[in-house]
Protein backbone atom coordinates (compact mmCIF):
# COMPACT_ATOMS: atom_id res chain seq x y z
CA UNK A 1 0.00 0.00 0.00
CA UNK A 2 1.21 3.85 -0.89
CA UNK A 3 1.23 6.66 1.08
CA UNK A 4 -1.98 8.48 0.83
CA UNK A 5 -3.64 12.13 2.16
CA UNK A 6 -6.64 12.67 3.67
CA UNK A 7 -7.85 16.49 3.57
CA UNK A 8 -10.82 18.58 3.27
CA UNK A 9 -11.94 19.89 0.37
CA UNK A 10 -14.33 22.70 1.28
CA UNK A 11 -14.32 25.06 4.21
CA UNK A 12 -13.10 22.25 6.95
CA UNK A 13 -15.37 20.29 9.06
CA UNK A 14 -15.91 17.57 6.57
CA UNK A 15 -15.67 14.88 8.31
CA UNK A 16 -12.27 14.11 8.17
CA UNK A 17 -11.65 12.62 11.35
CA UNK A 18 -14.17 9.83 11.19
CA UNK A 19 -12.54 9.11 7.61
CA UNK A 20 -9.30 9.02 8.90
CA UNK A 21 -9.76 6.90 12.05
CA UNK A 22 -11.51 4.54 9.51
CA UNK A 23 -9.03 3.86 7.13
CA UNK A 24 -5.93 3.76 9.70
CA UNK A 25 -6.09 0.63 10.47
CA UNK A 26 -4.93 -0.23 6.50
CA UNK A 27 -2.03 2.18 7.28
CA UNK A 28 1.06 1.69 9.70
CA UNK A 29 1.18 5.64 10.74
CA UNK A 30 -0.79 8.42 10.38
CA UNK A 31 1.11 11.90 10.61
CA UNK A 32 -0.83 15.56 10.95
CA UNK A 33 0.59 17.94 9.17
CA UNK A 34 -0.59 21.56 9.79
CA UNK A 35 -2.72 23.91 12.13
CA UNK A 36 -2.51 23.83 15.74
CA UNK A 37 -5.23 22.68 18.47
CA UNK A 38 -7.93 25.13 16.64
CA UNK A 39 -9.10 22.43 14.74
CA UNK A 40 -11.19 19.88 15.67
CA UNK A 41 -11.85 16.26 14.86
CA UNK A 42 -14.70 14.13 16.23
CA UNK A 43 -14.84 10.60 16.50
CA UNK A 44 -17.51 8.28 17.58
CA UNK A 45 -16.62 4.36 18.48
CA UNK A 46 -19.78 2.76 20.05
CA UNK A 47 -21.60 5.32 23.05
CA UNK A 48 -17.63 7.16 23.29
CA UNK A 49 -16.79 10.69 21.47
CA UNK A 50 -12.94 11.70 20.87
CA UNK A 51 -12.65 15.01 19.96
CA UNK A 52 -8.81 15.32 18.61
CA UNK A 53 -7.18 18.66 18.67
CA UNK A 54 -3.55 18.14 17.78
CA UNK A 55 -2.72 14.49 18.10
CA UNK A 56 -3.80 12.72 14.78
CA UNK A 57 -6.82 10.86 14.56
CA UNK A 58 -4.97 7.38 14.01
CA UNK A 59 -3.57 6.99 17.49
CA UNK A 60 -6.88 5.54 18.20
CA UNK A 61 -5.95 2.31 16.13
CA UNK A 62 -4.19 -0.09 18.55
CA UNK A 63 -0.63 -0.27 17.38
CA UNK A 64 -0.54 2.85 14.83
CA UNK A 65 2.33 5.02 15.17
CA UNK A 66 0.98 8.47 15.21
CA UNK A 67 3.25 11.23 14.03
CA UNK A 68 2.82 15.48 15.14
CA UNK A 69 4.55 16.98 11.86
CA UNK A 70 7.31 19.55 12.00
CA UNK A 71 3.86 21.74 9.94
CA UNK A 72 2.08 22.01 13.25
CA UNK A 73 2.37 25.24 16.16
CA UNK A 74 1.94 23.70 19.70
CA UNK A 75 0.37 24.62 22.72
CA UNK A 76 1.84 21.74 25.02
CA UNK A 77 -0.36 22.58 27.59
CA UNK A 78 -3.48 21.41 25.30
CA UNK A 79 -1.13 18.75 24.06
CA UNK A 80 -0.93 16.88 27.40
CA UNK A 81 -4.38 17.62 28.15
CA UNK A 82 -5.61 16.09 25.37
CA UNK A 83 -2.95 13.54 26.23
CA UNK A 84 -4.48 12.79 29.48
CA UNK A 85 -8.11 12.61 28.17
CA UNK A 86 -6.82 9.87 25.50
CA UNK A 87 -5.04 7.89 28.19
CA UNK A 88 -8.06 8.11 30.80
CA UNK A 89 -10.04 5.95 28.89
CA UNK A 90 -7.35 3.56 27.82
CA UNK A 91 -5.75 4.68 24.47
CA UNK A 92 -1.85 4.55 25.15
CA UNK A 93 -0.85 7.75 23.44
CA UNK A 94 2.50 8.13 25.40
CA UNK A 95 4.17 4.90 23.56
CA UNK A 96 2.70 5.59 20.29
CA UNK A 97 2.69 8.82 19.19
CA UNK A 98 5.92 11.17 17.80
CA UNK A 99 6.38 14.71 17.90
CA UNK A 100 8.64 16.84 15.43
CA UNK A 101 11.55 18.58 17.02
CA UNK A 102 10.86 20.86 14.01
CA UNK A 103 7.43 22.34 15.19
CA UNK A 104 6.75 25.49 16.76
CA UNK A 105 5.73 26.32 20.43
CA UNK A 106 2.70 28.47 20.92
CA UNK A 107 2.51 30.23 24.15
CA UNK A 108 0.11 32.60 26.15
CA UNK A 109 1.22 35.26 24.58
CA UNK A 110 0.37 34.16 21.19
CA UNK A 111 -3.44 34.44 22.52
CA UNK A 112 -2.85 38.19 23.89
CA UNK A 113 -1.77 38.97 20.52
CA UNK A 114 -3.91 37.20 18.49
CA UNK A 115 -7.13 38.63 20.64
CA UNK A 116 -5.47 42.42 20.97
CA UNK A 117 -5.74 41.51 16.85
CA UNK A 118 -9.18 40.84 16.36
CA UNK A 119 -10.38 43.08 18.73
CA UNK A 120 -8.77 46.09 17.47
CA UNK A 121 -10.55 49.18 16.09
CA UNK A 122 -10.99 49.53 12.59
CA UNK A 123 -10.04 45.82 12.13
CA UNK A 124 -12.29 42.83 9.63
CA UNK A 125 -12.84 40.30 12.12
CA UNK A 126 -11.77 37.30 10.65
CA UNK A 127 -13.33 34.99 13.43
CA UNK A 128 -10.49 32.74 14.75
CA UNK A 129 -10.62 30.56 17.47
CA UNK A 130 -8.32 33.09 19.72
CA UNK A 131 -6.05 30.33 20.16
CA UNK A 132 -3.13 32.20 19.36
CA UNK A 133 -2.84 30.34 16.27
CA UNK A 134 -2.07 33.31 13.91
CA UNK A 135 0.51 34.91 16.04
CA UNK A 136 2.33 31.88 16.47
CA UNK A 137 2.88 30.77 12.74
CA UNK A 138 3.66 34.66 12.24
CA UNK A 139 6.78 33.87 14.53
CA UNK A 140 7.51 31.31 12.63
CA UNK A 141 7.58 32.85 9.61
CA UNK A 142 9.86 36.07 10.89
CA UNK A 143 12.16 33.73 12.28
CA UNK A 144 11.89 34.46 16.09
CA UNK A 145 9.55 31.44 16.83
CA UNK A 146 10.64 28.73 19.19
CA UNK A 147 10.81 25.25 18.23
CA UNK A 148 10.58 22.05 20.35
CA UNK A 149 14.12 21.38 19.75
CA UNK A 150 14.47 24.76 21.44
CA UNK A 151 12.13 24.25 24.22
CA UNK A 152 14.32 21.01 24.86
CA UNK A 153 17.59 22.78 25.20
CA UNK A 154 16.83 24.48 29.10
CA UNK A 155 19.72 27.27 28.37
CA UNK A 156 19.08 28.15 25.07
CA UNK A 157 15.33 28.37 25.62
CA UNK A 158 15.67 30.41 28.52
CA UNK A 159 17.57 33.35 26.50
CA UNK A 160 15.18 33.19 23.61
CA UNK A 161 12.05 33.23 25.61
CA UNK A 162 13.20 36.34 27.49
CA UNK A 163 13.90 38.45 24.41
CA UNK A 164 11.15 36.83 22.57
CA UNK A 165 8.25 38.07 25.30
CA UNK A 166 9.75 41.25 25.61
CA UNK A 167 9.32 42.25 22.82
CA UNK A 168 5.75 41.07 23.20
CA UNK A 169 4.88 42.92 26.17
CA UNK A 170 6.53 46.63 24.60
CA UNK A 171 3.61 45.70 21.89
CA UNK A 172 1.25 45.35 24.05
CA UNK A 173 2.15 48.17 25.96
CA UNK A 174 2.80 50.56 23.27
CA UNK A 175 -1.06 49.38 22.20
CA UNK A 176 -2.40 50.33 25.32
CA UNK A 177 -3.14 46.99 26.67
CA UNK A 178 -1.32 46.15 29.88
CA UNK A 179 -0.64 42.34 29.85
CA UNK A 180 -1.06 40.61 32.88
CA UNK A 181 1.40 37.60 31.68
CA UNK A 182 3.65 36.02 34.41
CA UNK A 183 6.41 35.42 32.21
CA UNK A 184 8.96 34.14 34.67
CA UNK A 185 6.41 31.89 35.63
CA UNK A 186 4.79 30.87 32.45
CA UNK A 187 8.76 30.26 31.50
CA UNK A 188 9.47 28.13 34.62
CA UNK A 189 5.89 25.93 33.43
CA UNK A 190 6.99 25.62 29.63
CA UNK A 191 10.64 24.22 31.08
CA UNK A 192 8.10 21.51 32.63
CA UNK A 193 6.31 20.74 29.96
CA UNK A 194 9.50 19.65 27.80
CA UNK A 195 10.19 17.77 30.43
CA UNK A 196 6.80 15.76 30.19
CA UNK A 197 6.89 15.46 25.98
CA UNK A 198 10.28 15.31 25.89
CA UNK A 199 10.34 11.19 25.50
CA UNK A 200 7.69 11.51 22.61
CA UNK A 201 10.04 14.13 20.40
CA UNK A 202 12.38 13.02 17.89
CA UNK A 203 13.42 13.79 14.30
CA UNK A 204 10.30 12.97 12.25
CA UNK A 205 11.50 13.25 8.89
CA UNK A 206 14.00 10.98 9.25
CA UNK A 207 11.45 8.88 11.15
CA UNK A 208 9.24 9.01 8.37
CA UNK A 209 11.44 8.63 5.42
CA UNK A 210 12.93 5.41 7.11
CA UNK A 211 9.51 4.38 7.57
CA UNK A 212 9.24 4.29 3.58
CA UNK A 213 12.23 2.98 2.83
CA UNK A 214 11.00 0.37 4.97
CA UNK A 215 8.18 -0.80 2.89
CA UNK A 216 5.82 0.84 5.86
CA UNK A 217 2.22 3.01 4.32
CA UNK A 218 1.62 6.58 5.88
CA UNK A 219 -1.81 8.22 5.98
CA UNK A 220 -1.28 11.96 5.76
CA UNK A 221 -4.11 13.72 7.91
CA UNK A 222 -5.65 17.44 6.79
CA UNK A 223 -6.84 19.74 9.62
CA UNK A 224 -8.62 22.49 8.05
CA UNK A 225 -10.30 22.32 4.79
CA UNK A 226 -8.65 23.43 1.37
CA UNK A 227 -10.54 27.06 1.33
CA UNK A 228 -8.92 27.88 4.27
CA UNK A 229 -5.60 27.47 2.94
CA UNK A 230 -3.18 30.40 3.63
CA UNK A 231 -2.18 30.65 -0.16
CA UNK A 232 -5.47 29.32 -1.86
CA UNK A 233 -8.33 30.44 0.31
CA UNK A 234 -10.45 32.85 0.81
CA UNK A 235 -8.02 35.10 1.84
CA UNK A 236 -7.87 36.55 4.50
CA UNK A 237 -10.65 34.81 6.23
CA UNK A 238 -8.19 32.03 6.15
CA UNK A 239 -6.09 30.21 8.36
CA UNK A 240 -2.40 30.46 8.48
CA UNK A 241 -0.70 27.09 7.33
CA UNK A 242 -0.58 24.81 4.05
CA UNK A 243 -3.75 23.01 4.38
CA UNK A 244 -3.87 21.92 0.98
CA UNK A 245 -2.19 18.47 -0.62
CA UNK A 246 1.27 20.70 -0.89
CA UNK A 247 1.29 21.01 2.67
CA UNK A 248 2.07 17.37 3.48
CA UNK A 249 5.47 17.67 1.95
CA UNK A 250 6.24 21.00 3.38
CA UNK A 251 4.93 19.92 6.87
CA UNK A 252 6.18 16.56 7.20
CA UNK A 253 9.89 16.49 4.70
CA UNK A 254 8.28 13.35 2.69
CA UNK A 255 9.01 14.31 -1.15
CA UNK A 256 6.12 15.11 -3.41
CA UNK A 257 7.35 11.20 -5.02
CA UNK A 258 6.57 9.54 -1.95
CA UNK A 259 2.53 10.51 -2.43
CA UNK A 260 0.29 7.53 -3.92
CA UNK A 261 -2.39 9.20 -3.61
CA UNK A 262 -4.89 12.10 -2.36
CA UNK A 263 -8.65 11.49 -1.10
CA UNK A 264 -10.82 14.65 -0.58
CA UNK A 265 -13.38 14.83 1.73
CA UNK A 266 -16.65 16.81 1.42
CA UNK A 267 -19.73 16.95 2.58
CA UNK A 268 -22.95 16.37 0.46
CA UNK A 269 -23.77 20.01 1.67
CA UNK A 270 -21.19 22.66 2.33
CA UNK A 271 -20.71 24.87 5.81
CA UNK A 272 -17.98 27.32 7.39
CA UNK A 273 -17.23 28.89 10.44
CA UNK A 274 -16.44 32.38 11.53
CA UNK A 275 -15.83 35.41 9.01
CA UNK A 276 -15.79 35.34 4.92
CA UNK A 277 -17.55 35.18 2.05
CA UNK A 278 -19.26 31.50 1.21
CA UNK A 279 -21.75 32.10 -2.24
CA UNK A 280 -24.01 29.41 -1.40
CA UNK A 281 -24.52 30.89 1.97
CA UNK A 282 -28.39 29.31 2.75
CA UNK A 283 -30.18 32.04 5.20
CA UNK A 284 -33.65 30.33 5.87
CA UNK A 285 -34.96 27.28 7.10
CA UNK A 286 -33.22 25.13 5.12
CA UNK A 287 -30.41 26.35 6.28
CA UNK A 288 -30.95 26.13 10.01
CA UNK A 289 -32.67 22.68 9.08
CA UNK A 290 -29.23 21.45 7.67
CA UNK A 291 -27.76 22.91 10.73
CA UNK A 292 -29.84 20.34 13.50
CA UNK A 293 -29.82 17.85 11.22
CA UNK A 294 -26.20 17.96 11.16
CA UNK A 295 -25.49 18.77 14.04
CA UNK A 296 -23.27 21.58 13.08
CA UNK A 297 -21.57 23.38 15.40
CA UNK A 298 -17.84 23.94 15.93
CA UNK A 299 -16.08 20.52 17.95
CA UNK A 300 -13.37 23.09 19.43
CA UNK A 301 -15.55 26.11 20.15
CA UNK A 302 -19.25 24.78 19.96
CA UNK A 303 -19.60 27.91 17.63
CA UNK A 304 -22.88 27.22 14.95
CA UNK A 305 -21.82 26.15 12.06
CA UNK A 306 -22.74 28.70 8.96
CA UNK A 307 -24.57 26.06 6.42
CA UNK A 308 -25.55 26.14 2.55
CA UNK A 309 -25.66 24.00 -0.69
CA UNK A 310 -23.04 22.06 -2.33
CA UNK A 311 -21.29 24.08 -4.68
CA UNK A 312 -19.61 22.42 -7.65
CA UNK A 313 -17.06 25.25 -8.72
CA UNK A 314 -15.50 24.92 -5.17
CA UNK A 315 -15.28 21.69 -5.75
CA UNK A 316 -13.42 22.07 -8.54
CA UNK A 317 -11.37 24.73 -7.83
CA UNK A 318 -10.02 22.46 -4.97
CA UNK A 319 -9.55 19.07 -6.96
CA UNK A 320 -7.46 21.44 -9.16
CA UNK A 321 -5.56 22.48 -6.32
CA UNK A 322 -5.25 19.11 -4.73
CA UNK A 323 -5.50 16.47 -7.69
CA UNK A 324 -8.30 14.54 -5.89
CA UNK A 325 -8.21 10.67 -7.00
CA UNK A 326 -11.28 10.49 -5.38
CA UNK A 327 -13.90 12.41 -3.04
CA UNK A 328 -15.82 11.34 0.17
CA UNK A 329 -19.24 12.60 0.45
CA UNK A 330 -20.38 12.96 4.42
CA UNK A 331 -23.32 12.99 5.77
CA UNK A 332 -25.46 12.31 2.80
CA UNK A 333 -28.31 11.10 5.43
CA UNK A 334 -28.23 15.46 6.77
CA UNK A 335 -30.38 15.67 3.16
CA UNK A 336 -33.02 12.84 3.86
CA UNK A 337 -35.50 15.25 4.99
CA UNK A 338 -35.58 17.95 1.83
CA UNK A 339 -37.75 17.58 -1.00
CA UNK A 340 -35.54 19.41 -3.48
CA UNK A 341 -31.75 19.81 -3.35
CA UNK A 342 -30.35 22.96 -5.04
CA UNK A 343 -26.60 22.25 -6.00
CA UNK A 344 -24.55 24.98 -7.04
CA UNK A 345 -23.47 24.53 -10.68
CA UNK A 346 -22.00 27.82 -11.77
CA UNK A 347 -21.22 31.58 -10.54
CA UNK A 348 -22.15 34.66 -11.87
CA UNK A 349 -20.54 38.30 -11.26
CA UNK A 350 -22.69 41.07 -12.52
CA UNK A 351 -24.76 38.70 -14.63
CA UNK A 352 -21.83 37.12 -16.81
CA UNK A 353 -20.47 33.29 -15.80
CA UNK A 354 -17.17 32.89 -14.41
CA UNK A 355 -14.55 30.29 -14.68
CA UNK A 356 -12.10 29.53 -11.93
CA UNK A 357 -12.30 30.72 -8.09
CA UNK A 358 -12.07 34.91 -7.67
CA UNK A 359 -8.43 35.91 -5.81
CA UNK A 360 -10.49 38.71 -3.84
CA UNK A 361 -13.11 38.45 -1.40
CA UNK A 362 -15.19 41.03 -2.34
CA UNK A 363 -15.45 38.99 -5.87
CA UNK A 364 -16.20 36.14 -4.33
CA UNK A 365 -18.88 38.06 -2.05
CA UNK A 366 -20.90 39.44 -5.32
CA UNK A 367 -20.91 35.96 -6.73
CA UNK A 368 -24.63 34.55 -8.01
CA UNK A 369 -24.67 31.19 -7.59
CA UNK A 370 -26.48 29.05 -10.84
CA UNK A 371 -28.81 26.08 -9.11
CA UNK A 372 -29.85 23.22 -9.88
CA UNK A 373 -32.30 21.59 -8.41
CA UNK A 374 -32.17 17.76 -7.68
CA UNK A 375 -34.93 15.69 -6.29
CA UNK A 376 -35.19 14.75 -2.52
CA UNK A 377 -35.22 10.95 -1.44
CA UNK A 378 -37.32 11.52 1.81
CA UNK A 379 -36.70 8.56 2.92
CA UNK A 380 -33.60 7.29 5.61
CA UNK A 381 -30.39 6.76 4.47
CA UNK A 382 -28.63 6.31 8.05
CA UNK A 383 -26.03 3.72 8.88
CA UNK A 384 -26.76 2.86 5.24
CA UNK A 385 -23.25 0.53 4.53
CA UNK A 386 -24.11 -0.88 0.93
CA UNK A 387 -24.32 1.29 -2.18
CA UNK A 388 -27.00 -0.87 -4.02
CA UNK A 389 -29.39 -0.49 -0.95
CA UNK A 390 -29.08 3.67 -0.96
CA UNK A 391 -32.07 5.06 -2.72
CA UNK A 392 -32.08 5.70 -6.48
CA UNK A 393 -32.64 9.22 -6.21
CA UNK A 394 -29.75 9.70 -3.45
CA UNK A 395 -27.34 7.59 -6.16
CA UNK A 396 -28.73 9.96 -8.91
CA UNK A 397 -27.46 12.70 -6.70
CA UNK A 398 -23.92 11.42 -6.28
CA UNK A 399 -23.65 10.72 -9.84
CA UNK A 400 -24.94 14.71 -10.70
CA UNK A 401 -22.06 15.55 -8.21
CA UNK A 402 -19.81 13.06 -10.02
CA UNK A 403 -20.43 14.69 -13.56
CA UNK A 404 -20.19 18.18 -12.60
CA UNK A 405 -17.19 17.89 -10.33
CA UNK A 406 -15.30 15.88 -12.38
CA UNK A 407 -14.07 13.85 -9.33
CA UNK A 408 -15.00 10.13 -8.75
CA UNK A 409 -17.67 9.95 -5.41
CA UNK A 410 -15.57 6.34 -4.18
CA UNK A 411 -16.67 6.88 -0.31
CA UNK A 412 -20.16 7.69 1.11
CA UNK A 413 -20.83 8.40 5.33
CA UNK A 414 -24.10 8.16 6.11
CA UNK A 415 -23.32 8.52 9.79
CA UNK A 416 -21.14 9.11 12.74
CA UNK A 417 -19.94 5.17 13.31
CA UNK A 418 -17.10 3.33 11.73
CA UNK A 419 -19.50 1.05 10.11
CA UNK A 420 -21.61 3.58 8.40
CA UNK A 421 -19.55 4.17 5.57
CA UNK A 422 -19.97 2.75 1.96
CA UNK A 423 -16.53 2.34 -0.35
CA UNK A 424 -17.82 1.54 -3.77
CA UNK A 425 -16.54 -1.78 -4.98
CA UNK A 426 -13.63 -0.99 -7.83
CA UNK A 427 -13.16 2.52 -7.23
CA UNK A 428 -9.89 4.37 -6.66
CA UNK A 429 -10.80 4.89 -3.14
CA UNK A 430 -10.75 1.51 -2.57
CA UNK A 431 -7.61 0.76 -4.28
CA UNK A 432 -5.71 3.77 -2.16
CA UNK A 433 -6.92 2.86 0.78
CA UNK A 434 -6.80 -1.53 0.76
Amino acid sequence: MGNVIILGSQWGDEGKGKIVDLFAERFDMVVRYQGGHNAGHTVFIGEKKFVLKLIPSGILRPGKQAVIGNGLVIDPAALLSEIATLESVGVPVSRNLFISTRAHVLFPAHRMMEKMSEGREGRVSIGTTSRGIGPCYEDKIARRGIRIADLLDTEFFRAQYDTIMAEKVTIARALGIDSELDLPAIRAEYEAFAERIRPMVCDTVSLLNQAIRDGKSILFEGAQGTMLDIDHGTYPFVTSSSASAGGACTGTGVAPTRIGGVLGVSKAYITRVGGGPFPTESFDEAGELIRQRGKEFGAVTGRPRRCGWFDVPLLRYTADINGFDSLCVTKLDVLDAFETIPVCVAYRIDGKEITGMPATVSEIARIQPVYEQMPGWNTSTFGISNYDELPAKAKEYIAFLERCTGVEVGCVSTGPERNQTIVRPGSKFEKLVG
